[in-house]
């Protein structure tokens, strides 16, 4: 649950990095999406006992949202992990 809420709540953060999309959504917003979809499929897989694609589930999910995401936040000059990492 605490996964779908934080996919939710960073719709509403604008981009500020990179391009926009509706001046307000930047591409690593699709990783938002692919949260708050990824999370319930892997709920209701688990439940009707298809430990495959719960499994396949959040390993794209831990891909998508730590990997990619964090190598874009810590890689992007002016993205506070990089200002951490870099300066």
């Amino acid at each position: 649950m605490p996964n779908i809420i934080t996919g939710i709540l960073t719709l509403f953060i604008p981009a500020q990095v990179g391009q926009r999309i509706f001046n307000h959504f930047g591409l690593l917003h699709l990783l938002s999406i692919l949260t708050i979809y990824t999370v319930p499929k892997a709920w209701f897989a688990i439940k009707r006992g298809d430990i495959k694609t719960h499994k396949n589930s959040m390993i794209r999910l831990y891909i998508g949202g730590i990997i990619i995401a964090g190598s874009f936040a810590i890689l992007a000059p002016g993205r506070y992990l990089h200002t951490l990492f870099f300066n």
